[in-house]
């Protein structure tokens, strides 16, 4: 059974609707790329798995939970990275640890934090206020609050927003461990060099549906671009300005 299934979602925002009866599943231990244009509604599905945002109409089952009607049974399993770290930056990156820890009732608490941070690279900076962190040290200390609870599925929303390349080479190494420990993974992003490189199946959401999906042993190396570019009929441009448009 799929750690994930969709059927025929349907999300409305007043007369506009932005899903269109889309279907999606993701096995247990995938790591799910989620490309699209902006718009395409990505951050509206990755909302309404997290239980942030409710669907119009159609089936969403997370973990074997069903949405909106099981909701804490879906957070329980559920990490969540969105465009905000959602840290408080008056408290040390240990103390926000706590703070989530306790949230999700944590066992031997203080164990996991030490292994979440080794895990993230912040072991040496976790007595420090979060404000005086780097933007890549915060996405980093987001994803340990994001797994604190070890849960079985990891919902990413742009993750690499706002990193140089240095923080962002850190964070792949964090996410590919995290992913080596037979987690679910969804994520989006509009940096297909990084995406192709982390996933395991690439799935293209456009005109409020999945209109592409294929796993990675399917697309040649250096492939995802041309696969991207096809599934939305995408005009063939120079690569430099694609990068720019992100």
């Amino acid at each position: 059974m799929p750690v994930i299934e969709v059927h025929k979602l349907v999300k409305r925002f007043g007369l506009k609707t932005i899903l269109k009866g889309m279907d999606f599943s993701a096995e247990a231990g995938e790591f799910v790329g989620l490309l699209g244009p902006n718009g395409a509604g990505k951050t509206t599905f990755l909302r309404i798995l997290a239980s942030l945002s409710r669907p119009s109409m159609g089936l969403v089952r997370v973990a074997g939970y069903q949405l909106p009607q099981q909701a804490a049974g879906v957070r329980a399993n559920l990490g969540v990275l969105s465009h905000q770290p959602l840290l408080y930056g008056d408290l040390t990156g240990e103390e926000n640890l706590q703070f989530y820890g306790k949230m999700y009732n944590v066992p031997d608490l203080e164990a996991r934090i030490l292994e979440v941070l080794d895990l993230v690279n912040l072991s040496n900076r976790r007595r420090d206020m979060v404000r005086t962190y780097s933007r890549g040290m915060a996405q980093r200390l987001a994803i340990a609050r994001a797994v604190i609870h070890d849960p079985t599925i990891l919902l990413l929303d742009e993750p690499y927003t706002g990193l140089d390349q240095d923080a962002s080479s850190m964070l792949d190494s964090v996410l590919k461990q995290i992913a080596s420990q037979g987690r679910t993974v969804v994520m989006t992003s509009h940096d297909l060099a990084r995406t192709a490189d982390l996933c395991t199946r690439f799935d293209v959401l456009s005109r409020g549906r999945i209109i592409a999906s294929a796993s990675s042993a399917e697309i040649p190396q250096d492939g995802l671009l041309a696969f991207y570019r096809q599934a939305i009929q995408m005009p063939a441009r120079d690569e430099k300005k694609e990068a720019a448009n992100g």
